[in-house]
């Protein structure tokens, strides 16, 4: 399962690239505001420009001409772009029609297998199942992945699963678990999948260790 990241901050995408395991990035509207008042292409650029594999940023049209123009004018931006979605039907004509151009859909904010059906009918590249918005209305998000999974890999569909809307680590485990292809995760859960009390008890173990024979901390 690969990781993206989230977030629209550069700070903190700089620093996941750093590490060498975020291999995409996806924002929304909601995301990118949080940033402030920004030029949106030259913010989404420079995201592209340091961001290994796909970058989503997302349509703000609400029928599928308005959709498909907005659309073909993002992906002109840079060639690792991926064009967010709605998974609604002026959607999924949408991304039928961009996926026919060869242009990458990210279909977006699916809450249910059907409409996953319909997105990778469509030709979507990629599909965002909303994991933490159904957990809070009293459904199991990763249960729905792993049923989309499961239909894509039945009938070898190209398409790809994104478990986005991730609240947690645990999340993070359960979609691995559930074959999903990717997790859209923030910042802050990012790091703390690294996190483990043992780990750091046992890093100040070692190093106490080594200074009461040694006398020092470093190797030399």
């Amino acid at each position: 399962m690969k990781l993206f990241l989230d977030t629209a901050n550069m700070e903190h995408i700089r620093h996941g690239v750093r590490l060498g395991v975020v291999a995409g990035v996806t924002t929304n509207p909601s995301i990118v505001s949080r940033e402030g008042k920004v030029d949106y292409r030259k913010l989404v650029q420079e995201i592209c420009s340091i961001v290994p594999g796909p970058v989503s940023t997302e349509v703000l049209g609400q029928d599928a001409r308005t959709m498909v123009a907005e659309a073909r004018e993002i992906a002109k931006w840079a060639e690792n772009i991926v064009v967010k979605i709605p998974a609604s039907l002026e959607g999924v004509e949408a991304t039928s029609v961009l996926a026919g151009e060869g242009i990458k859909v990210n279909f977006t904010l699916c809450f249910t297998l059907n409409q996953a059906v319909l997105g990778a009918g469509a030709g979507a590249a990629f599909m965002s199942l909303f994991v933490g918005r159904l957990d809070d209305v009293g459904e199991d998000g990763m249960a729905v992945v792993a049923d989309i999974v499961e239909y894509l890999e039945y009938y070898q569909l190209p398409s790809q699963v994104i478990a986005a809307s991730i609240r947690h680590p645990q999340h993070c485990l359960t979609a691995a678990k559930a074959g999903a292809h990717i997790a859209t995760v923030p910042y802050k859960v990012l790091l703390q999948m690294i996190q483990h009390p043992l780990t750091n008890i046992g890093i100040e173990r070692f190093r106490d260790d080594w200074r009461k024979v040694m006398g020092r901390e470093e190797l030399s």
